[in-house]
């Protein structure tokens, strides 16, 4: 499984060592050895790291990765509070050990590895959601068989019959929206009557067209309301 988008966004300097198996932040440090002498040398830690083979519950499988002392003995501490406390806890008894570490950790103490298992267990156990509930059940007789076919059919026609209506009713709204837009045509004519009104001898200009169509809105709205109270 190849590094996507969303790991890249996640995880920190991908192409460290330290990215290539479950570390718990361990990386490689540096300082001094001073010996008897104080004569200072420049020495490296490298963390203690193991090849092993852990178990997932949801893949149902060994996960071959390489991991530091530190994070296996965290994974068995997990999996050993879950196992002791499994009367009390049976929902977090079946996410132990890899699992459950993988899942509860953060983002960088995993690293992309870490983030790589954590992505492949959650695609496996949504497959395996899926699996039961697609699975038909199995029919006995003839008859039946011979109806499974004409309904799949009868479905898929009624499925692109409604995408092809969806499609036309769209393109009907679409075009609504067109309609009722103004255009360049009637721009040009609030322009001319602009001009005539105003006894402009060329065509206003955008900020003096807006200006008259502001002006005459109010003149509009007090004749409205002088309306409503002759009337009242």
């Amino acid at each position: 499984m190849f590094p996507t988008i969303p790991v890249y966004s996640i995880v920190s300097q991908p192409f460290k060592r330290s990215q290539l198996g479950l570390f718990q932040g361990k990386t490689k440090q540096y300082g001094n050895n001073v010996p008897f002498s104080k004569h200072k040398t420049r020495r490296t830690w490298l963390p203690n790291v193991q090849r092993k083979r852990l178990f997932s519950d949801t893949m149902g499988e060994e996960v071959r990765v390489k991991l530091t002392t530190r994070a296996l003995r965290t994974i068995k501490k997990v999996s050993s509070t879950i196992f002791m406390h499994r009367h009390a806890k049976q929902e977090e008894l079946q996410h132990g050990g890899l699992d459950n570490y993988v899942e509860n950790s953060s983002a960088t103490i995993l690293g992309w590895q870490g983030m790589r298992i954590r992505l492949k267990i959650r695609e496996h156990g949504e497959q395996s959601s899926t699996t039961p509930t697609s699975a038909a059940a199995p029919i006995s007789t003839i008859e039946t068989n011979a109806e499974v076919p004409s309904a799949k059919v009868a479905v898929s026609v009624s499925e692109a019959k409604a995408k092809r209506q969806a499609k036309i009713k769209a393109r009907a709204e679409l075009r609504s929206i067109a309609e009722s837009q103004p255009t360049m045509l009637d721009a040009q004519r609030v322009r001319e009557m602009v001009m005539k009104t105003l006894g402009l001898e060329t065509q206003p200009n955008a900020r003096q067209t807006i200006a008259f169509l502001e002006r005459h809105r109010k003149t509009l709205v007090k004749a409205a309301q002088f309306n409503v109270k002759t009337t009242l």
